[in-house]
């Protein structure tokens, strides 16, 4: 079957959380950013790495650079604002990589605290709840694959058939004036950098979803457990406060979790919030009065993709401060009323702390939520108006 970890394996077949980033560490690993320890493959496949960082990390945006110095009299309207609102993701895009990428040891280290809360998760329930998630969150990948891909391809093909390259990056060596035949040539080179860059930027935009996708999935496991507490009238009243101390544990390791991951997640959602206003003005722009029917088709493909960068993991911040919410009203709620002083002594003390909802900040100052993220989107329409009221499309098309 295709595809087959988008949906959730038979509960006869044994997986871990982690394995809901199956096809995000494929894709790491196939960019070049998860090297063999040791041998001669290691060394080539670092050659590797060091190719994709030279060509899509760093080339990229200076290719934009040098076309704008050597051939920005040549540029139409339509043409020179579809390169620059990509021009501006690549930058954010090779920060995000930069910081994705010097992290990347987090990211491994937080899967093995996975590993240790699966090791609580023996009912049929919750296994099935880690089949599900694993499928959930492979399936949001795949998912980001096919729009992100689709933004690369529609804009090479629309391009290259409208008669000029794609993003029109500085190329010394070819001249796409010079026939058809170049010109297919110097777009496929361009699509190939570009092809690298977009992979590197999904890899930075998609493991935020996929890993609070899971957090999401242990959170809501944990509120089951303090749930049935006490519920079981065959356990003692020690046994009872054992599970007790094993639900504040499992608590603490998703902190913990949270603790590790945050960094990362924290520089590059900083990184795209500064970008997502000015991008989407200047692509809405392009959109509303210089493109045609090919280019309008790219730009509402780059659309998608900006939207994705950031929607999506806002919303999942937002349902985890409404799981922690949660968990806070199931210990409230669970059966302590007759219990031991020790028991409610403790579960005071987890109340207290499950109390403080899981935030992640972006850059040490935004809080990472669907209302900051409307808030920093709304600056495309500033943009917009900014460029009716200055009357700086209709300039544009006279000059």
């Amino acid at each position: 079957m295709v595809f087959k970890l988008i949906r959730p394996a038979p509960l006869t077949e044994p997986k871990r959380s982690r394995d809901g980033c199956i096809y995000l560490y494929r894709a790491m690993k196939f960019i070049g950013w998860l090297p063999p320890k040791d041998g001669v493959s290691r060394y080539l496949y670092l050659t590797w790495t060091l190719m994709t960082f030279v060509w899509s990390t760093t080339y990229l945006p200076l290719g934009f650079l040098g076309s704008y110095m050597t051939q920005i009299k040549s540029f139409s309207p339509g043409e020179f604002l579809t390169s620059l609102q990509v021009c501006i993701n690549a930058y954010g895009s090779s920060v995000k990589v930069a910081i994705t990428y010097s992290m990347l040891w987090r990211l491994i280290k937080a899967k093995s605290l996975l590993d240790h809360l699966d090791l609580r998760c023996t009912t049929m329930e919750e296994r099935e709840k880690i089949h599900r998630v694993v499928a959930r969150s492979n399936h949001a990948f795949l998912i980001f694959t096919f729009v992100y891909c689709g933004y690369a391809g529609s804009t090479y093909l629309s391009s290259v058939l409208s008669g000029r390259p794609p993003w029109q990056l500085y190329n010394p060596f070819i001249d796409w004036h010079d026939g058809t035949l170049k010109l297919w040539v110097a777009s496929t080179l361009e699509y190939i950098v570009m092809s690298g860059a977009v992979l590197q930027d999904q890899l930075s935009d998609t493991y935020p979803l996929v890993y609070t996708l899971i957090l999401r999935a242990h959170l809501d496991m944990l509120r089951e457990r303090i749930r049935r507490l006490r519920s079981d009238v065959t356990l003692s009243e020690a046994e009872s406060y054992e599970e007790l101390v094993k639900c504040v544990i499992d608590h603490k390791l998703i902190l913990r979790y949270c603790s590790i991951i945050k960094p990362v997640i924290s520089g590059t959602i900083f990184t795209q919030f500064l970008l997502i206003g000015l991008v989407l003005g200047l692509t809405l722009i392009n959109v509303f009065f210089f493109s045609d029917i090919w280019t309008g088709i790219a730009s509402f493909m780059f659309v998608i993709t900006i939207l994705l960068q950031t929607f999506p993991f806002c919303y999942t911040c937002n349902l985890i401060m409404e799981d922690c919410e949660s968990l806070t009203h199931a210990i409230f709620q669970s059966n302590w009323v007759d219990a031991s002083r020790r028991y409610k002594t403790t579960l005071l003390y987890f109340l207290q702390n499950v109390q403080q909802p899981i935030v992640f900040i972006a850059g040490g100052i935004f809080q990472i939520s669907m209302s900051s993220n409307i808030s920093v989107a709304k600056f495309a329409f500033s943009v917009i108006t900014i460029t009716k009221q200055m009357n700086i499309a209709d300039k544009f098309k006279t000059d």
